[in-house]
């Protein structure tokens, strides 16, 4: 069974109790341009309401990327000012709020790059199996770009505050090895029989009982939860301003003329 999607770029199906969502532009290694967010949140709310599913799978189209990261081509135009940058991260919200809420096992099947908002897009889900070769990062301070506190809370919670600042400082690749260690994934398995492994491993867990399976999960969402802990004022302004400041138009300039950039802390 097909899932209408909104955008092309974002591919949707179910078939023997498995959803497999694709982000399908593989000739930018499936970048994240402002509908791929908005269909992936788009996507996810369908695919909820179908009872037949459980599991659903991630994965990029291409042998390349699973997502590279951001669409950074768009955000002269699309996350250049405040009213844009708020449309943006709404969407980017939105998408990663259903995704990290969706009510049976997801799983990400990572093959080559899964950097930034690809990263952001794979810790969100339950299982995380990639491919030999395969890199991660977040390269949010090459950019000038502001990291929000619930993707940092994310990050931290699975690596831990002294890997995630690491990660966030240097904003350099991992190899898949050191990502395995640090547990930003679960399995490494050779690329080609990363498809076969990551089907045999959801066939596994939809022949599992679906009501324990939802119970693990929904318990697990509770254990790790602290509902006390939200985003402070302080944080958001201080994340609001990095995309307000000269660095991020720099960042962007750079990236798009190749070059590395000068950054002054304005």
């Amino acid at each position: 069974m097909i899932i209408e999607s909104p955008t092309p770029k974002m591919l949707a199906e179910v078939k023997d109790g498995v959803a497999w969502i694709t982000f399908n532009a593989p000739e930018k290694r499936n970048a994240m341009s402002l509908d791929m967010w908005q269909g992936l949140g788009q996507i996810i709310g369908e695919i909820e309401k179908e009872e037949s599913v459980r599991v659903l799978i991630l994965k990029g189209a291409g042998d390349i990327a699973f997502v590279s990261g951001a669409d950074i081509s768009e955000f002269e135009e699309k996350r250049s000012n405040q009213k844009d940058r708020d449309a943006y991260e709404a969407a980017f919200d939105n998408a990663l709020d259903k995704l990290a809420n969706f009510s049976r096992p997801v799983v990400a099947m990572i093959r080559g790059y899964c950097i930034g908002g690809g990263l952001a897009i794979a810790l969100n889900t339950d299982i995380r199996i990639a491919s030999k070769n395969s890199k991660f990062g977040i390269p949010a301070a090459k950019l000038g770009l502001g990291y929000g506190f619930q993707a940092v809370k994310t990050l931290e919670s699975i690596v831990g505050p002294s890997s995630a600042k690491d990660i966030l400082f240097t904003a350099r690749f991992l190899e898949e090895s050191e990502a395995l260690r640090l547990g930003l994934i679960n399995f490494v398995v050779d690329s080609d029989v990363l498809e076969t492994t990551v089907s045999e491993y959801a066939d596994r867990i939809v022949a599992n009982a679906p009501l324990t399976i939802s119970a693990v999960k929904a318990t697990v969402g509770e254990v790790v939860k602290d509902p006390g802990q939200e985003s402070p004022a302080h944080i958001n302004n201080m994340v609001n301003n990095c995309f307000l400041s000269e660095d991020y138009k720099e960042g962007r300039s750079a990236f798009l003329e190749k070059r590395k950039p000068k950054f002054t802390g304005s």
